[in-house]
């Protein structure tokens, strides 16, 4: 069984504050409380992080990031360095996961129907003129499934096309390897250090869809050296984007 990101209880406690807050209801706001609560998840875990490039968070206004994805303890990471204003892009079926969809749903997170490719698209193109409107920013992985190969998958194009309809930056976020306390398959979870790598931010102006499958493996080639440098990892046979 997979490393839950929140525990029941603590899924139900979140959920209750949050419907009880000064916001009553889905907010991007929300995420200062999920992340105020779920950054101690860390501890009973035996989990500690290891940051570097928080300036690059520093960005002004909207902006897209982009990071890697092995498991859910990404969410456990995600939390730790989790700008304000910032929601997530998710699948669809998150949202009918009991509690946990219900703060997902709260806490503003765009769901997106990847068995739907037009309806995604439709999605994203909405997602653009909400970070633009309400000056929020999106968290998206851009690999679109979890994995531990050693080596990132191949990108999908949707965060790209979200950062160049909005014309705002891409941020790249890096976590290393798990491999070396965590492995899913064989069930076996053990203290650790993740270490997570903030990237310099990729500016989009005056980029167009010609631009996109540049941009994407400009990305992917940042993102899959610094995975490789921080996880001590040997590379394998993977290419920058999928289409």
């Amino acid at each position: 069984m997979d490393v839950l990101w929140m525990a029941p209880p603590l899924a139900a406690a979140v959920s209750t504050l949050m419907l009880t807050s000064s916001t009553g209801g889905r907010d991007v706001e929300n995420m200062r409380l999920i992340r105020s609560l779920v950054r101690h998840v860390k501890y009973f875990l035996g989990l500690r992080f290891d940051v570097s490039g928080w300036e690059h968070l520093q960005t002004e206004g909207p902006y897209v990031i982009i990071s890697n994805h092995q498991s859910s303890l990404d969410v456990l990471g995600l939390m730790e360095i989790l700008p304000d204003r910032c929601t997530m892009i998710a699948k669809k079926e998150l949202i009918y996961a009991g509690t946990v969809g219900l703060i997902c749903w709260l806490g503003g997170i765009v769901f997106i129907n990847r068995k739907k490719p037009n309806d995604a698209r439709s999605v994203m193109i909405d997602a653009s003129k909400t970070m633009l409107d309400d000056k929020i920013r999106l968290w998206v992985f851009p690999e679109g499934t979890r994995n531990q190969t050693g080596n990132l998958l191949p990108f999908k194009k949707g965060a790209f096309h979200l950062a160049v309809q909005a014309q705002v930056p891409i941020i790249p976020i890096v976590f290393s390897s798990y491999s070396s306390f965590y492995l899913r398959k064989q069930k076996q979870f053990n203290s650790g250090t993740i270490t997570i790598k903030i990237l310099p931010k990729i500016e989009t102006k005056g980029l167009t869809s010609d631009d996109i499958p540049s941009l994407i493996d400009k990305s992917f080639h940042l993102m899959n050296s610094s995975f490789l440098s921080i996880s001590n990892s040997v590379p394998h046979s993977n290419g920058p984007c999928k289409h």
